[in-house]
């Protein structure tokens, strides 16, 4: 098994659930915009280095769910 690394990490905003001004933002494109980010603010790491990205949801609602 290879070893792994946790390089960084960071979140999306929170809203509102279904009046905040997030409730028609996909969950898959908030997602990219911090993988995006992430991949900012580590230019060392190259995205062709990227295997394997875990992420969590703490409160599912919606599509989410």
């Amino acid at each position: 098994m290879k070893e792994a690394y946790i390089v960084a990490a960071t979140r999306t905003a929170c809203g509102k659930a279904n009046k905040g001004s997030l409730r028609f933002t996909r969950p898959d494109s908030m997602g990219g915009a911090v993988i995006k980010e992430l991949l900012k603010r580590t230019p060392e790491v190259s995205p062709e280095m990227v295997e394997d990205v875990i992420m969590g949801c703490a409160f599912p609602e919606a599509s989410q769910g």
